[in-house]
This record gives C-alpha cells, sequence and structure tokens, in this order.
C-alpha cells in the first residue's frame, strides 16, 4: 500500500512559510483585478505560464475550465473583490475530450450497482465536450451573454498547449 501523500506537505510547508515574507499583506481584492477559469489538470502552472503572482488574479479551477461550472466564483470576484476582466483558458490534452456525461454517469452507477444512492449521478451535468476551440468559444459567449456578469467586462479565451507551454488566443 503505498503511503498518503499528505504525509508530504509539513517539510515543504515550513521552508514556504520561512520565506512567505510580506504575502500576509496582500489585500483580498487581486491586484490586477483579473480572473482567470481554467483547468484542474495538474500539468498546468497558471502563475509560470503567464508570468502572475500571488495577489495578482483570481484562479478559478474546475474540470475542463468551464465558465458555467464557474459562474459562482465569477459572481463572487466580481460583485465582491472587484475583478473586471477574465479570461478563459482550455487546453490540449484535456481529460473532459475522453468521455461523455453518459458514459461517466454510467462508470458511476457501475462501480456500486447495489447501492441505490448512486443514481443522484443522473442529476449531474459533467460539462462534457468534443473540440476545445469550440467549447472554449461557447464559454466566452456564455459569459459575454449572462446577465450576472457584469457590462464592460473584457472576456477573452484561449488555448494552453500543454506540449510546448504556449499560449493561443482563440476569442
Amino acid at each position: 500500500m503505498s503511503q498518503s501523500v499528505w504525509k508530504e506537505f509539513i517539510e515543504p510547508n515550513k521552508q514556504y512559510a520561512a520565506n512567505f515574507g510580506s504575502k500576509g499583506e496582500l489585500p483580498l481584492p487581486p491586484g490586477r483585478k483579473l480572473a482567470i477559469i481554467t483547468c484542474m489538470d495538474a500539468r498546468i502552472n497558471v502563475y509560470a505560464e503567464l508570468g502572475i503572482k500571488e495577489g495578482d488574479a483570481h484562479i478559478i479551477r474546475n474540470a475542463g475550465g468551464s465558465a458555467r461550472d464557474a459562474l459562482r466564483s465569477v459572481i463572487i470576484s466580481q460583485r465582491l473583490l472587484g475583478t473586471r476582466e477574465i479570461a478563459i483558458f482550455h487546453h490540449t490534452g484535456c481529460g473532459m475530450l475522453t468521455f461523455t456525461t453518459d458514459q461517466l454517469r454510467k462508470i458511476v452507477k457501475d462501480s456500486d450497482p447495489t447501492n441505490p444512492a448512486l443514481k443522484v449521478v443522473d442529476e449531474i451535468d459533467f460539462l462534457d465536450f468534443p473540440e476545445i476551440e469550440q467549447s472554449l468559444k461557447e464559454d466566452v459567449k456564455f459569459l459575454k451573454e449572462n446577465p450576472l456578469v457584469l457590462p464592460g467586462t473584457e472576456i477573452t479565451g484561449w488555448v494552453y498547449e500543454v506540449e510546448t507551454g504556449q499560449i493561443k488566443h482563440i476569442a
């Protein structure tokens, strides 16, 4: 049996805290008034790829970098914390391209067929998509047309290439 990863948190945190400096004084609102929506993929290091630092932006992550899934956080980011620009990043090699909502529902229910509680998965839309750029354009459109997003918000869409580290402006 493998060792739990959480047991490795303490030492690196001690090192991080020792060099924390004045980060505890950063204001709550992001300094650049920017919210970034991106995927939860572990290969994505938003800070490094975009040259931003702690305190600059809200980083909103979810499976696929879905704007629909991020809307709650966008509303809080804008209405309570002053962000006025949103950048949506999807990426190549995304796991969201590998299944459909119906397939994932079946996987969950088949994992324990005698457990009727798992049928609740039928109420979840996993927001799968078959193509990156089209999905990105739809997410940008969704936010631009959403009345809960503040008027005048600049919204852009980007693709991050996990193979090269490069970004490409799409919408």
